[in-house]
């Protein structure tokens, strides 16, 4: 794997122009190994998995877009999240749907840079546990160093308790 290939990648120029932009300082970092899950990420960054920023995404009632930006230990209780949002249930987005709203592909979803309208976006109150986090950048080799404050502040996140 080439470390210009995947930094020429669209999804991660889009990103790291977006976190630019936004003043961030992180810049996107390169991994030899697929960060496609939170448990890879963390093996790879050498960090606890609950400080992986994992986009997880699924489709509202009304067909809209849900970004939850979930700790990398927990998975989303939908049930939970369908209630505190006061919508009968969180739909399932698969690939297409995915790729069609955020502009990436599964394993690199990144909390920024979507390609269509920002998603209602939610946080993961357990990412406060930690002073820094790591999110995916646009491609499943790649990701940025963040808090969880900065990520309310680009995302528009709304914190909330994502599982019990």
């Amino acid at each position: 794997l080439l470390m210009e290939d995947v930094l020429s990648h669209p999804s991660v120029i889009r990103v790291q122009s977006e976190l630019q932009k936004n003043g961030i300082s992180s810049t996107v970092v390169v991994l030899q190994d697929s960060a496609r899950s939170a448990v890879e990420a963390a093996a790879a960054l050498d960090i606890e998995v609950g400080q992986v920023a994992s986009s997880i995404v699924f489709k509202l009632p009304t067909g809209a877009p849900l970004l939850v930006i979930t700790s990398g230990k927990h998975r989303v209780d939908t049930v939970l999240v369908a209630q505190s949002l006061g919508v009968e249930k969180l739909h399932r987005a698969d690939a297409d749907y995915i790729k069609a709203v955020s502009g990436f592909s599964i394993g690199g979803v990144s909390p920024l840079g979507w390609i269509t309208t920002s998603p209602i976006t939610l946080i993961d109150v357990a990412l406060s546990d930690y002073d820094l986090v790591w999110a995916a950048a646009g491609h499943p080799h790649s990701v940025f160093r963040t808090t969880f404050n900065e990520l309310i502040e680009i995302t528009g996140a709304l914190p909330i308790l994502v599982s019990d």
